[in-house]
């Protein structure tokens, strides 16, 4: 893997393939590291490289990605970090493909620059159901006492301001519903099914954003070859040029 400095960023992160670039998001919570999508279903590193250029990535403070941890910190600074590295790789238009946190920080990209993004595959999203708040609380709890080891100075109330700033909101707690609905990307939306990726999310995004598409079944073996085939379709329609 690569890595991009900037200030006191760093950012490990890896390409594939040639073509139109996917920003490709992985899961893994806090802890979202390019190497997560090999426990998955379908590694879109791999599988749509034989058509696209994908750039993989290590989120701050997980991986072999580093930051310091700040009170201010939330999805604005992912969001930072994302262009600061599409910037630097000379990408200034191209598709998003997210899962699980990857879909919420995609979802914060296309608020914040619509014009770049031309398509989004979001899958299994991250969200608010009303009882699941505890399990993102703990998630984050989990990841902070890993990192703290190397950033003892930072102190409790900052570590809670930016947990807050992630995980106090509704929905897909990177945006509200107002923004999705006014969301102009085209959007492949694969459905979750568990506390952290809930189904009614995904029903809900899909609901109220004027060019989405919901694909329920994805994730079976029987279905995964067509989920890569309908996946690389969506993105090659939505190609420009």
């Amino acid at each position: 893997m690569a890595i991009f400095e900037k200030d006191d960023l760093k950012l490990s992160y890896e390409e594939y393939g040639e073509g139109f670039p996917i920003l490709v998001l992985a899961p893994g919570g806090m802890n979202s590291t390019s190497a997560a999508w090999s426990r998955f279903p379908w590694n879109p590193l791999e599988d749509l490289a034989d058509t696209f250029r994908l750039i993989g990535m290590d989120q701050r403070n997980a991986g072999d990605s580093e930051a310091p941890v700040r009170a201010s910190d939330g999805w604005s600074v992912y969001a930072d970090d994302h262009l600061a590295l599409l910037e630097h790789l000379g990408i200034n238009q191209f598709h998003i493909l997210g899962s699980c946190i990857g879909a919420a920080y995609a979802l914060r990209l296309m608020q914040r620059v619509p014009e770049k993004i031309v398509s989004a595959v979001l899958q299994q999203p991250i969200g608010f159901d009303g009882e699941n708040r505890d399990s993102f609380l703990s998630m984050f709890n989990d990841w902070m006492a890993k990192v703290r080891k190397n950033q003892p100075e930072v102190s409790d109330d900052a570590w809670r301001s930016f947990r807050s700033n992630m995980f106090d909101g509704e929905f897909v707690f990177s945006v509200d519903r107002d923004f999705v609905k006014s969301c102009p990307t085209p959007m492949l939306l694969l459905m979750g099914d568990d506390a952290f990726h809930p189904a009614a999310v995904s029903r809900e995004v899909a609901r109220l954003a004027p060019k989405a598409e919901l694909v329920e079944k994805w994730k079976e073996e029987e279905f995964v070859a067509g989920t890569v085939g309908r996946v690389r379709d969506f993105l090659l329609k939505n190609t420009p040029g």
